[in-house]
């Protein structure tokens, strides 16, 4: 029998690109008009970045929280484990992340938010860009994944905004949306999908420009240390 550590998604992925992107239709069928209601949310998350309101950071924070929630149990729970059993895992993931963003954005109140052109980018083009983009590379309409309805956007909205953070980076809180970058496009990759790019470079340009920060910022602590 050969090893776990050999077998690579293909050898896991049991269903092709026309499966994948009929389940999203599946989905997108079954829970309308909830996307209307998320891209509302999106926009009203916009709406606060650009308002002073010292309530805007647990108020983001538990829209996000009830994105990832949604996400979990609606799509992964639901609709994706009908088709891979990796799927209870996600799903029991971005429920992690969605009680991670509970507690440490509406219950201890730890994320507040500043301008930043590179964060704002990325999470417009996961609101409004994405789902624009995907019937231009080959996905039908019906199909397409809207932030709050489907992982690949809620994901890289939310690092979006996590590069809008103030203080350090929320690695805590970057974590699952990363690896999830990292999962969905290594698995649009095994189906040669035309759009695996957009979960990988939305994930490496967040990491690149968190890991930068980080380091800056430690940089300053040494100087600021040594003045003293």
């Amino acid at each position: 029998m050969s090893e776990w550590w050999t077998y690579t998604l293909a050898d896991i992925k049991s269903f092709t690109l026309a499966t994948y992107y009929r389940l999203f239709e599946l989905h997108n069928r079954a829970i309308w008009p909830a996307q209307v209601v998320a891209v509302a949310l999106g926009l009203a998350i916009f709406a606060l970045l650009r308002r002073p309101d010292v309530r805007r950071g647990r108020i983001i924070a538990a829209i996000l929280a009830a994105c990832w929630l949604f996400v979990a149990v609606a799509f992964h729970a639901h609709r994706y484990a009908t088709l891979t059993w990796s799927a209870r895992y996600y799903a029991w993931a971005f429920g992690a992340e969605a009680v991670v963003l509970l507690w440490s954005g509406v219950v201890r109140g730890r994320l507040s938010f500043e301008r930043g052109a590179a964060g704002l980018a990325i999470y417009l083009f996961a609101l409004a860009a994405h789902p624009l983009i995907e019937p231009l590379i080959g996905r039908r309409w019906q199909a397409i994944e809207v932030f709050g309805i489907a992982p690949d956007p809620t994901a890289i909205a939310t690092l979006g905004l996590l590069l809008l953070a103030a203080g350090r980076v929320r690695w805590e809180l970057a974590a699952i949306p990363l690896l999830w970058c990292a999962i969905s496009g290594a698995t649009l990759l095994s189906m040669k999908a035309p759009d695996a790019g957009i979960p990988l470079a939305g994930g490496a340009i967040v990491l690149v420009l968190s890991t930068s920060r980080t380091l800056r910022r430690r940089r300053n602590v040494e100087v600021s240390s040594v003045k003293t």
